[in-house]
């Protein structure tokens, strides 16, 4: 890893150093700061991070768990290339959660959770041209949770949390071929006015065309950068493998 990669500052009065330090190496992993294929070192970490090595460790370990990094003997920890077959999966599952999300959401939103989705979609709209894509994509986040809060399932956000990395890094990849805030936008505003007008079927199929997006950029991206993407034929012999 490159002393170059920036990454954030820890606070020690907030939580155990080995939950920031992880959250800090998922985000800067997920935003492409740091490459698939990079090799990551302890000691560089805990010198950087200006801790020890244990915390560093303990953060790779629930990296590892979350198959953002891969433990290489006598190598070192190495971040996973981009995987089709993962995103495809992580797609599935946030899919399958988030459309059962806004059907209940559609049913019993409070007229409070309304406004907030209301303002969600009002700082968004502020955003779409100004804003850093780490922000922005702070704001998609937030109105995502928002729903699972406005169907009753915060639950179904921490589930979700654990498998968008997978998807979030080729947002990242390519902010120019992703598709465009202001489609990301609207997008979300048909979802609002579905659930607005208590509409679980019309709020389904708003979900499902949102997150459908990634299935079109994705053969693109990974044919435009082949060395950030497992080759195909090796995701295929892992799976027979295992």
């Amino acid at each position: 890893m490159t002393n170059k990669t920036p990454l954030a500052k820890l606070d020690i009065s907030r939580e155990p150093m080995a939950r920031q330090v992880a959250r800090a190496l998922r985000q800067a992993i997920v935003s492409m700061r740091i490459a698939p294929g990079e090799m990551l070192s302890e000691q560089d970490l805990a010198q950087r991070f200006g801790v020890s090595r244990s915390p560093v460790r303990e953060a790779l370990i629930k990296l590892s768990e979350a198959g953002l990094v891969r433990v290489l003997p006598q190598r070192g920890t190495q971040v996973v290339k981009i995987s089709r077959a993962a995103v495809e999966d992580a797609r599935f599952i946030r899919q399958a959660v988030e459309c059962a999300v806004v059907r209940e959401a559609a049913l019993k939103a409070s007229p409070i959770i309304l406004a907030e989705l209301n303002a969600s979609l009002t700082r968004q709209r502020r955003a779409q041209r100004a804003t850093s894509s780490d922000d922005f994509m702070a704001l998609d986040e937030e109105f995502h949770r928002l729903l699972a809060e406005a169907a009753g399932r915060p639950a179904a956000w921490r589930m979700i949390e654990d498998v968008k990395p997978q998807m979030d890094r080729v947002r990242y990849l390519d902010v120019k071929q992703a598709t465009p805030r202001h489609t990301i936008v609207a997008q979300h505003a048909m979802i609002v006015d579905a659930i607005k007008s208590s509409d679980p079927v019309a709020a389904e199929k708003a979900m499902h065309q949102h997150l459908s997006e990634i299935l079109r950029s994705l053969p693109e991206l990974a044919a435009q950068y082949p060395d950030l993407f497992e080759p195909e034929h090796d995701v295929v012999a892992e799976a027979l493998s295992a």
